[in-house]
């Protein structure tokens, strides 16, 4: 399918682009993402897909708009305090581009549904804020077969990781991470966040879905970076496959 005139020019600093040109920008057309929480992370996120004109976003989220959030989810404003998260999500981001078609999704996600609700994209983008919802969208990655980008912030400092373990040698987000649980007292609420590292971190997580669709760059899958706000330092460390994984271990 050809792009129109108002795509070609909306897109023309991509397809210039040696790494992305036309044949990337058309996969970006044809590819589907589901991103989990439209809060910190999911705002930028889910802008700069739209923005590059990811073809269909699937957004869940539970949640509606408060004052507080304000002060880092650059895509509410203070008109749509009360409103459903994914409903104002999607209204701002079919403003940004039309051309996109948004399905915004007002759920928890849970153990029993996270297939029929993350199933039928080709890149899932989770950015909830507790490890239990993290633990379940990692388990239907696996079980689906699809890539899981996955991103987390502390007050001033983030994480960003690509996983694969449905593959044989690579990993999924238990291996890095276990199987954690939820602490009290340690959420953004109880200890803070600075609003600027939340796009940062939003919009590196749109890279490497970006990355992973087109296929432009190295490929990040098992890498996980890491970023210090205070310092503006960051690294990153490889990942290796647990083969005693619960989640993705042959017969797990």
């Amino acid at each position: 399918m050809m792009f129109d005139d108002a795509e070609l020019e909306r897109y023309q600093r991509h397809i210039v682009l040696k790494e992305v040109g036309g044949e990337g920008q058309r996969r970006f057309r044809a590819a589907s993402v589901v991103v989990v929480g439209a809060g910190g992370l999911g705002n930028p996120c889910l802008q700069y897909l739209a923005a590059a004109g990811v073809g269909r976003i699937r957004i869940i989220d539970d949640d509606v708009v408060s004052l507080s959030n304000l002060q880092r989810q650059t895509l509410f404003s203070t008109a749509d305090i009360g409103r459903p998260k994914v409903e104002a999500a999607a209204e701002r981001l079919l403003a940004l581009n039309p051309h996109v078609v948004i399905e915004p999704v007002q759920a928890r996600l849970s153990a029993e549904g996270a297939g029929a609700l993350l199933g039928g994209c080709d890149v899932i983008a989770d950015g909830c804020d507790n490890f239990r919802t993290r633990s379940e969208v990692n388990r239907a990655a696996v079980a689906l077969g699809l890539p899981l980008v996955s991103a987390a912030l502390g007050p001033f400092e983030g994480q960003l990781g690509v996983f694969a373990g449905h593959l044989p040698d690579q990993p999924c987000y238990a291996c890095f991470a276990g199987l954690p649980q939820d602490v009290p007292g340690t959420s953004c609420a109880d200890i803070g966040v600075l609003g600027a590292v939340a796009g940062l971190m939003g919009a590196a997580q749109a890279l490497e879905v970006l990355r992973l669709i087109a296929g432009f760059g190295d490929s990040r899958i098992g890498q996980l970076w890491l970023y210090e706000g205070l310092s503006m330092e960051s690294r990153s460390i490889r990942v290796r496959k647990d083969h005693a994984c619960p989640v993705c271990a042959e017969g797990a």
